[in-house]
């Protein structure tokens, strides 16, 4: 494949003892969509935080087409958010005050486009969302797919390199989840932007380009599942000879008492006597 267009290499991160992330190398290409899963806690939305900038990795490189990323100060980090970098949350998060449209235009506007130019060229996005009626409604008045799709509108309007999603269809129903992830994964790739997906689901990773999964802040690969699953076998087949070999012991012990015969307090007593 050509270069990618954002990579992680040997990322860590650790949060006091914890470590979260373990020497993680991970990429995505230009509309090539990666879900990344992995249990709670096992550092899937940490590797999403490095890789988007909102936390820095304590040692390793984020690469956005090529260039260095991870070492930039704070406000070219969020900058970046801003311009390259799009987001869409598990609730959408959308500003409850503003219309539609101008949820969508806001990271323009954000950036120095005048309003009416950033409205006019998020409504751009409505009708191939399937929003075309609803710019003027409110989050409030939305439902919780079509403020999702208000959500991908934002994501993109600014031209972003990348779209990161965070659980998008976590508080979604089955049927609305899938239209949301099969539209985000649609039109990112449409528009060649590169879509990190994070997910526990693994009806939503389905519909990516690949899965990687994250287990104890390290990648989980077909190679490593399988080693440790020989590791396992291994560990059982060592407690089944320790139990058959215990368990002779216990035999043989048992045998060399009866072999003995039973003790008697007050010492042996002598054949036919009676011991009295």
């Amino acid at each position: 494949m050509s270069a990618p267009v954002l990579a992680g290499h040997g990322l860590a991160k650790s949060f006091g003892a914890t470590r979260a992330l373990d020497g993680v190398d991970v990429f995505v290409g230009a509309g090539e969509s990666l879900a990344v899963m992995g249990p709670s806690g096992s550092g899937k939305s940490t590797l999403l935080h490095c890789l988007a900038g909102i936390e820095r990795p304590d040692a390793g490189q984020v690469l956005l087409d090529g260039e260095r990323v991870d070492q930039l100060p704070e406000p070219d980090r969020s900058e970046l958010r801003r311009t390259r970098f799009g987001f869409v949350f598990q609730f959408g998060q959308l500003l409850p005050e503003l219309p539609a449209d101008e949820n969508v235009a806001l990271p323009l506007m954000l950036g120095g486009v005048p309003r009416a130019q950033a409205v006019r060229q998020a409504r751009e996005w409505f009708a191939p969302l399937g929003l075309a009626s609803l710019a003027n409604r409110r989050p409030g008045q939305l439902s919780g797919g079509q403020a999702q799709r208000v959500a991908i509108a934002r994501a993109l309007v600014g031209g972003a390199r990348v779209v990161f999603a965070d659980e998008p269809t976590g508080a979604l129903d089955q049927a609305t989840g899938q239209e949301v992830i099969r539209l985000l994964v649609d039109v990112t790739r449409r528009q060649g932007a590169a879509l990190v997906v994070v997910t526990h689901d693994p009806q939503v990773a389905r519909w990516c380009d690949r899965t990687i999964e994250v287990c104890d802040g390290r990648i989980r690969t077909a190679q490593t599942a399988a080693t440790d699953a020989a590791a396992a076998t291994d560990a059982a087949a060592a407690t089944d000879v320790a139990d058959v070999a215990n368990a002779a012991v216990v035999a043989n012990a048992a045998d060399a008492i009866g072999a003995a015969g039973p003790a008697v307090p007050g010492g042996p007593v002598a054949p036919g006597g009676s011991g009295s």
